[in-house]
């Protein structure tokens, strides 16, 4: 391997080693004068002082708050625009990558170029504050999945020189480089990826030092851009060029890859540049180094463009262009051998070009790519080198001698020809060695000597432009498959050890070519001396004609294998669910022998058993009986009883802002059974009774006496609704509609309908007269419209023919006189003059469509169904009540509040009518969505229960009392997915899956049906195999369940309902010279004419009326000749043509019609016209700061209130600018109040206020006894100062109150006493003063970070309509019921994907209150919003289902439970029906190797006997299951009694010390609180304020120990992939993963020499070939950073399979990953504040890492407290003192 591979690691390594030396740094903040650039602010929230100390008045508190605001706001203005990088002096570097002043190797091979400016002070001052910037930036990094299941709708940029970076590696050889790069890439692309690759053109400059590189970058290019599928961007010259500017504009990339880290100096500044103007350009950045991934996933660090990063490029954009300048030009390099020999790099280009041409007259046919390149290489080389030598005797002549001490001598011309013609040797072997056979040549280490090094670095050199020079030949056939196999040096090495050292042996040695290799050879050679012409090279045979050493003597050796890999097989286990599950791969695998040392050595622990649940203590039993709850409201306790009395209450206050219903009384089904009888048999009679007839007929009397009643009551309103209507149509429109709401005698309301429409008509003509010639306002003919509309859907059988004579009547006065006739029946036209005056001047249709739009009538079904009571349900609900009275389960996919939780309450009322045993679990993502649900099931159920039982209880980490599924495609999630998915394979009971954003549902009701379908055959095979069980189960059942009487269902029904019940209109807002430019966004805009043809038109992209007018009025505009105008045109439509009442249903037809027409036109090859009609559609948005946008956020939300747009929910995805939002629109308003009322206002509101204060003490000095005793004039004066205290208390009143046009809020929503108890619940919260002053405005903020408390009040009074603007994140996303008038996306994220946007634009338009939704893009560039609108909801793909800890407490339940065969069906369909493999062999195979995998380790760590029994401490580490591998680690700690050394309290008592107490806390940060920071966190050393940052290391023991259970987990691994290597598919081991480029050769015959070079004895069994060019063997897999470079691809499984708890972490450059140590700072100062500016955590993260922290000590307390006998355990005493230490500390910043 070239020596210029090993310098890059090398000058990493050293980086890496001074990085290490950062458990030095200070973290105190003693010296004010150190505290880094970043400015330290104060910490706010030392102690446990709640800012809501006493009772103040809200006013105070108000004022406090605002005034705190203001400041806030003004130091982060200051701070924004403050971002000076000269004040950063106190920031000393640590890394610094060794400058290599582009020299290589010595003086032997320089490469140099002639710049300008090179130390110009004001660039190296530039560069200095780059990287300071960098550092700053890229230490907040985040590490999430860049790869969630909704990629679909994603595209990314990789830039391709960090590529390349990524993979150098010093014992990489050239073909294996090419497979871990292609095995990168295909992860992504398996993965559903969407990505190209960007090559710069200047950042060739960079490689010229390193040839090697620079030709393997070359055929990298040429290799993607010929034999893969991925786009390959090379036309940029640089990141800062306009094209690639317009690129990022138009393509908009979910984030670019790219390495923070180059071979140099110069490239690590390069790559700081992209860096810089890709965030500063709103792209996000994911570094290259610290990526990782699994089966699913990949993962990497993430940085987010935010406006500090535009601000930098603003501020230093010019010096950046120049210091960019100074990095890549260059006016001439030159290359440089052995010291004196000098040639220009131009003169190589034109050699390379000139033997190109002649190579082509030689070779006519064309050939394969390695056989040009290798005979270009050598033939040019030697030219070149021959020249020179030549050339230089000539002039220097004794001079040369002089100068050259010291200096390597030059090879001669002879011996360079001999090198060469060993190279076309080894290109021959190349061409006809299958790859299976060089992956046994021998290993040797070795390097070129000096002399040898720079004519190999000059060819690398004629490679490189040879390559660039092939690849612009188009009339030239080349066979471009094996660019990545133009070089192997392994077998170079060998060629010419073997010719140097064995060959001159003896005849024994001489070994034979073969036919095939020597004629491959001789052609070779030949060539490579035609195109030499003037230089004679010699024959091709000897290869050897000279005797000069190649390869350095002393440091050429074979490799040496110390290590004895243990006898291969697997530890064998007696269990039947093993057998069951992977026998059929067990069968073919090894197992090893009784009395093997692996056997032999195995530990023997008890048998574990646990008698009691580790969280409650209460008995494990698997009987089927109620638990009773002391928790109700009859509790002993009066403390508790008030506690759950009041929960109670507010639950059902709660659940009354959900549902407008009162609570339905439940009642058992046992209690009415009688009566139900009774009904039946009354039924069954022929004639009725003559109490009934009398029943009946006073029931009738009733009716119409009410009838009788609301005919009064309307006669009473008519001529006042018909004047409202006539002075406010839209007022009196919404009144009349109100009324309606409250009759009930269809009569009446078609009355009230009637008189409607002639008001309507009267205000139309009215306006008609009034305006005369000018345009008139069609809204007041849309209200005729409608009710027309209305009374002939709604009242068809009450109309007679005066009626529809009125009907006709209207429609001729709107001009609509092809409706009047059809609706008439009569033909003719009106030639009334005076009628005409009133038409409208639009068709009917286009009117209806345009004009009424979103007034269009659904499709609704008129007949009640008796299962519901408040409204009528649509058919598909229906279906789903069905499937529900029939015991199946259901998938449902329907939008957003179209009503599908429904059947979720039906089957609930269903279950509570049937018996008081029968149970319903509602399951949930998040606790908010629990407490909703647990809110409505209290508002809409009432029953009375025996003592013990309640009708909801609610079961959460957090919280668990006495214990469906919502938002099933949480399933594709990324956390918590796979208990999703155990649920729905283990559960037996009907599911329904509940869901508004899932793809491809019939997938998964496939899935779920075969689910179904294996418990309806395990269930008959237990039944058949534990005959007791069923007898058992009904007497420990304590009474008669009737559910567990009904009848059974397998069946899984899928519903789906796609309509929206209000259509989503879409627009886009930017900034435009201080005003705001919304534009409606059409959502054809958002398509192209390559998506259209490559993916159709997304499915769920719909139109509204407006829009499909509007698409069609464009394409006719478009295409004139269009021959579809006409058939297509609104009036002539088939659906629409003469026909009064268009609904909905109509225009959906209309819609597909002109979206397949628009498919047509790219079919029928008018691409340019659809591109023209895209384009008109496309709005034009201004880009705007982020600063400016921010500024004038709460001037946006202004404008929406103006618009009636409001309510709005404000979706940003940072949790400090969802609060900082709120904020600025409250001090918007703040600011406009003041300026209403003027500066005075404050003095005069004290002036009343002192002057009350003085009334109210005169007032409090009369004694309302006294009255008799007081004289006359005294009680006068009294009288007068109570008067005047009325009156003072009213003006303060006045000046106190918000005026309405400075606040949001709705007082009419709620009333005073409502509100007061709503705010009451916020008394003790921290932030209770802010949301209570934000609420008064009608504003409020939402995000998981707050307080359950503060949560609720705001989703409260959102819903009940009193706040109108809420900013929140992603948390109102999943279910919340808010739905509002508008959503805003006002940030754009990585997390704002395809799934998010349709969960969050979902909250828009409220059914029953808004005719439409909408949702504002508030400068989200356009091309991400094009991205969004146009991108399919994804697809549910599933996790990864199983972990280790989980397959130990399957083995568990297997092997502990009574009915072994329930249990066994139990595990069993966790194991095999998991959704990732559902109908993927592949991933059902890859399941099975990672369980078996599982097994033995747990085996062979001593947690499962060999009957697959749980042994020792099986227990503590299932209770950890969440946290693996840290909880095997901590058991490894437990049982070498390292804790019980540690934990040693203070003498004399139980309590520990905080030394103690401290170490513990770095023990388990160590263990369970992993945040790795990006290596780059380490690049400047920095004195932190209170925070030290970087964990330090465990303690020595403990670090020991770890290492040790590494070592041991290694060896586990290693040899289970050597068991397993038989199962890898070698047919596709042979194939590179991406282009799957073919190595196995057919038409090798075999040859002696190479034979010889084989090395049989090595072992290579479980090796990819690939690696295996690269000298590695089986004995490599035993180190866990060598497993994912070496392992056979096609098992499936890589090292993150692996439980290694890593000590030290290096990323792919070898640099250091420290761990973040904010559990351990948090513990030692208690500041969250502190966490967010000295850990790069924001607020939010920080909090719920601390919250798991805390849960995690308390978890392992619980746990040691269940397994350990003795109660006065240190180590248990310790854990709980530490537990709630650290819990007292949370709770003070809450």
């Amino acid at each position: 391997m070239p020596r210029s591979v090993m310098d890059f690691k090398k000058a990493v390594h050293n980086a890496a080693n001074e990085n290490a030396q950062y458990d030095n740094m200070d973290s105190g903040c003693s010296n004010s004068e150190k505290t880094g650039f970043i400015p330290a602010k104060e910490d706010k929230e030392s102690g446990c002082t709640s800012d809501i100390a006493g009772h103040d008045e809200p006013g105070d508190k108000t004022d406090a708050a605002v005034e705190r605001m203001l400041k806030e706001e003004e130091d982060r203005e200051n701070e924004a625009e403050d971002i000076d990088y000269s004040k950063a002096y106190d920031i000393v570097t640590t890394e610094e990558v060794t400058e290599q002043a582009l020299q290589t190797e010595g003086e032997e091979f320089r490469i140099l170029h002639h710049k300008c400016d090179s130390q110009s002070p004001g660039i190296r001052k530039c560069l200095e504050y780059l990287r300071l910037h960098m550092w700053s930036s890229l230490s907040r990094a985040a590490y999430v999945s860049l790869l969630k299941d909704f990629v679909e709708s994603e595209f990314f940029v990789i830039d391709g020189d960090s590529l390349l970076l990524m993979f150098l590696d010093e014992k990489t050889q050239y073909l294996h480089s090419f497979y871990r790069i292609e095995c990168f890439l295909q992860d992504f692309t398996e993965k559903g990826a969407k990505y190209v690759i960007a090559f710069f053109k200047d950042a060739e400059q960079m490689y010229f030092p390193y040839p090697y590189f620079l030709f393997l970058r070359t055929a990298l290019i040429e290799h993607l851009r010929h034999n893969t599928s991925i786009t390959v961007h090379t036309e940029f010259s640089n990141c800062l060029s306009s094209q690639w500017e317009i690129f990022l504009k138009k393509s908009y990339p979910y984030f670019i890859i790219v390495s923070d880290i180059g071979l140099s100096s110069l490239q690590t500044d390069y790559l700081s540049i992209l860096i810089a103007h890709s965030l500063s350009k709103k792209i996000n950045v994911v570094l290259a180094s610290g990526q990782e991934y699994d089966i699913l996933r990949v993962y990497g660090y993430h940085v987010q463009s935010v406006y500090k990063h535009k601000l930098f490029f603003v501020k230093y954009g010019q010096d950046l262009q120049r210091a960019y300048g100074n990095l890549v030009k260059c006016k001439e390099s030159f290359m440089c051998l052995y010291g004196h020999f000098k040639l220009s790099l131009n003169s190589i280009q034109k050699e390379v070009h000139q033997s190109v041409h002649l190579l082509k007259q030689l070779w006519p046919e064309g050939s394969d790519i390695r056989r040009v390149v290798c005979v270009l290489a050598c033939a040019v080389g030697l030219k070149i080198y021959s020249n020179m030598l030549e050339n230089a005797s000539n002039s220097m002549g004794t001079k040369k001698k002089q100068s050259a001490r010291g200096r390597s001598k030059p090879l001669s011309p002879k011996e360079a020809a001999d090198l060469c013609r060993m190279q076309c040797l080894a290109v021959t072997f190349l061409l006809h060695m299958p790859l299976s056979q060089r992956a046994q040549i021998r290993i040797m280490k070795s390097c070129w000597t000096k002399q040898v090094l720079p004519l190999i670095k000059m060819q690398q050199l004629c490679t490189h432009f040879a390559l660039t020079q092939l690849s612009n030949t188009k009339d030239w056939k080349l066979d471009l498959t094996y660019l990545p196999d133009l070089n192997d040096d392994s077998l170079l090495i060998n060629l010419a050890y073997y010719y140097e050292v064995e060959y001159n042996k003896g005849f024994k040695f001489k070994k034979e070519l073969g036919k095939d290799v020597e004629d491959e050879y001789q052609c070779l050679w030949d060539t490579v001396r035609k195109l030499a012409v003037k230089y004679c090279l010699g024959d091709a045979f000897p290869i050897r004609n000279s005797s000069q050493p190649f390869l350095d003597q002393k440091h050429t050796f074979f490799t040496v294998y110390d290590r004895k890999i243990p006898n291969i097989g697997l530890i064998s286990v007696k269990s039947d669910l093993v057998e069951v599950y992977a026998g059929d791969v067990l069968k073919d695998l090894p197992v090893l022998k009784s009395n093997d040392p692996a056997v032999t050595s195995l530990t023997k622990y008890k048998e574990f058993d646990e008698l009691r649940h580790w969280h409650s203590g209460r008995p494990l039993t698997e009987e089927y009986e109620r638990v009773c709850c002391t928790a109700d409201a009859k509790s002993k306790d009066p403390a508790e009883r008030r506690q759950i009395q009041k929960l109670q209450a507010f639950r059902h206050f709660y659940g009354s802002t959900l549902e407008d219903t009162a609570s339905k009384l439940i009642v058992h089904q046992e209690d009415v059974s009688g009566s139900a009888n009774a009904a039946i048999k009354k039924t069954q009679k022929k004639h009725k009774s003559k109490a009934e007839i009398i029943a009946e007929e006073n029931n009738r009397r009733l009716r119409a006496k009410k009838e009788k009643k609301e005919e009064e009551q309307w006669k009473a309103l008519c001529i006042r609704t018909e004047k409202e209507i006539k002075a406010d149509v839209t007022g009196g429109i919404n009144n009349l509609e109100k009324l309606l709401k409250t009759l009930k005698s269809k009569s009446v309301k078609f009355s009230v309908e009637m008189t409607g429409l002639s008001a309507c008509l009267e205000v139309w003509k009215e306006h008609c007269r009034t305006q005369g010639n000018k345009e008139k306002d069609l809204g007041k003919a849309v209200q005729v419209m409608r009710r027309i509309h209305i009374l002939l859907e709604k009242y068809q059988d009450m109309l007679e023919k005066p009626h529809l004579e009125k009907l006709t009547k209207c429609l001729r006065y709107l001009g609509f006189e092809n409706l009047a006739c059809s609706l008439s029946g009569q033909a003719g036209e009106t030639n009334d003059k005076k009628i005409s005056n009133y038409a409208i001047e639009v068709g009917p249709a286009r009117f209806q469509l345009q004009y009424m739009d979103y007034y269009l009538l659904r499709e609704e079904r008129h007949d009640p169904d008796p299962r519901v009571q408040h409204f009528i349900p649509d058919t598909w609900q229906r279906e789903l009540l069905d499937a529900v009275d029939n015991n199946e389960s259901a998938v449902i996919v329907a939008p957003t509040s179209s009503g599908k939780t429904y059947a979720s309450y039906y089957c609930m009322e269903k279950v509570l009518k049937a018996s008081n045993e029968g149970v319903v679990v509602y399951v949930a993502p998040t606790k908010a969505l629990v407490n909703q649900v647990v809110g409505t099931i209290y508002s809409r159920f009432t029953k009375k229960l025996p003592d013990g039982l309640v009708v909801c209880g609610v079961f959460t980490r957090d919280y668990r009392h006495d214990v469906v599924n919502s938002q099933v495609h949480c399933l594709g999630g990324e956390i918590g997915a796979e208990v999703w998915e155990h649920l729905l394979v283990t559960i037996r009971c009907p599911f329904l899956a509940l869901s508004a954003t899932v793809s491809n549902p019939e997938h998964l009701t496939e899935w779920l049906q075969s689910v179904k379908r294996y418990w309806q055959r395990a269930e008959n095979r237990v039944k058949r195999s534990s005959t007791n069980s069923e007898k058992n189960f009904t007497r420990k059942y304590k009474g008669k369940s009737k559910v567990q009487e009904q009848k059974q269902s397998y069946r899984v029904r899928l519903v789906v309902y796609e309509e929206r019940y209000n259509d989503l209109e879409k627009y886009v807002c930017s900034l435009k010279s201080g005003d705001f430019l919304i534009e409606h966004c059409h959502p054809c805009a958002a398509l192209t004419v390559n998506h259209i043809e490559n993916y159709g038109i997304p499915s769920d992209l719909s139109l509204s009326s407006r829009e499909s007018i509007q698409l069609y009025d464009t394409m006719v505009k478009v295409w004139r000749e269009w021959p579809r105008a006409q058939e297509l045109d609104p009036e002539e439509f088939v659906s629409f043509k003469n026909k009064v009442v268009i609904k909905k249903a109509d225009v959906r037809k209309y819609e597909q019609e002109l979206k397949k027409e628009l498919s047509k036109w790219i079919a029928l090859g008018q691409r340019q016209k659809v591109n023209r009609l895209l384009d008109h559609l496309k709005p034009k948005p201004v880009d705007c700061s982020e600063n400016e946008k921010w500024k004038h956020f709460a001037s946006f939300v202004n404008k929406l209130h103006e618009m009636d747009k409001l309510p709005a929910i404000f979706f940003i995805f940072n949790v400090d600018t969802v609060e900082s939002a709120a904020k600025s629109v409250f001090l918007y308003l703040l600011k406009k109040q003041k300026l209403i009322q003027g500066s005075n206002i404050e003095k005069e509101r004290n002036r009343l206020r002192a002057e009350l204060q003085k009334v109210n003490k005169m007032v409090g000095k009369f004694n309302p006894e006294d009255t008799k005793k007081v004289n006359p004039s005294k009680m006068e004066n009294t009288v007068v100062l109570l008067s005047k205290k009325t009156q003072l208390e009213k003006r303060l009143k006045g000046l106190t109150d918000i005026p309405s046009s400075c606040t949001y809020a709705d007082p009419k929503a709620v009333d005073e006493d409502t509100l007061r108890k709503i705010f009451y619940r916020l008394r003790f919260e921290r932030r209770g003063y802010l949301h209570q002053s934000l609420a008064l405005r009608g504003i409020g903020y939402h995000h998981a970070s707050m307080a359950s408390k503060e949560r609720q009040v705001v989703e409260m009074l959102f819903r009940m309509g009193y706040i109108k603007v809420v900013t929140a994140t992603s948390s109102l996303a999943l279910g919340i019921n808010m739905p509002c008038k508008s959503v805003v996306f006002a940030e754009d994220s990585v997390f704002l994907d395809a799934l998010n946007y349709r969960q969050m634009s979902g909250r828009a338009g409220r059914r029953g209150y808004d005719m439409i939704g909408n949702v504002f893009f508030y400068d989200i560039p356009m091309p991400k919003v094009e991205r969004l609108i146009k991108s399919n909801i994804p697809e549910l793909k599933g996790q990864f289902p199983l972990t280790i800890s989980l397959i130990l407490r399957l083995m568990l339940l297997a092997a502990k439970a009574d009915d072994k065969e329930d249990a066994k069906a139990k595990a069993l369909s966790v194991l095999k029906h998991s959704l990732m493999s559902f109908r993927k062999e592949r991933y059902a195979q890859i399941l099975k190797i990672y369980f078996m995998f599982s097994l033995q380790f747990l085996i062979k760590e001593g947690y499962l006997d060999q009957e697959g029994k749980p042994i020792g401490f099986a227990g503590l580490v299932t209770h950890l299951y969440y946290h693996e591998p840290s909880n095997f680690v901590l058991v490894s700690f437990l049982v070498k009694g390292l804790f019980h050394k540690l934990c040693q309290p203070i003498k004399g008592s139980t309590v520990f010390s905080e030394n103690v107490l401290e170490k513990l806390v770095l023990i388990l940060a160590n263990l369970f609180g992993r945040k790795y920071l990006p290596a780059c966190a380490l690049k400047y050393k920095r004195t932190f304020c209170q925070s030290k940052v970087f964990l330090e290391d465990l303690p020595e023991d403990f670090a020991e120990a770890v290492k040790e259970y590494n070592t041991k987990v290694e060896e586990n691994f290693a040899h289970f992939l050597l068991t397993t290597a038989k199962l890898a598919d070698m047919e596709q081991e042979y194939r590179l993963p991406l282009s799957k480029t073919d190595f196995t050769s057919k038409s090798w015959h075999g040859s002696e020499l190479a034979s010889y070079l084989m090395d049989t004895t090595k072992s290579i069994s479980a090796i990819s070939p690939f690696a295996c060019v690269s000298g590695m063997v089986d004995n490599d897999l035993f180190l866990g950073e060598n497993i994912n470079k070496a392992l056979l691809r096609s098992l499936g499984i890589n090292v993150t399979n692996c439980p290694l708890l890593y000590l030290k972490k290096y990323d792919n450059q070898g640099r250091r990953q420290p761990l973040n140590a904010y559990a351990l700072d948090f513990y030692k100062h208690g500041s969250l504040i502190a966490l967010t500016t000295d850990n790069w955590l924001n607020e939010g993260d920080a909090y719920y890492a601390l919250k798991e922290f805390v849960l995690i000590i308390k978890s392992i307390g619980t746990s040691l407290s269940e397994l350990c006998d003795d109660p006065d355990d240190n180590v248990l005493l310790a854990f709980q003192q530490l537990g709630e230490i650290y819990a007292k500390k949370l709770q003070c910043i809450i």
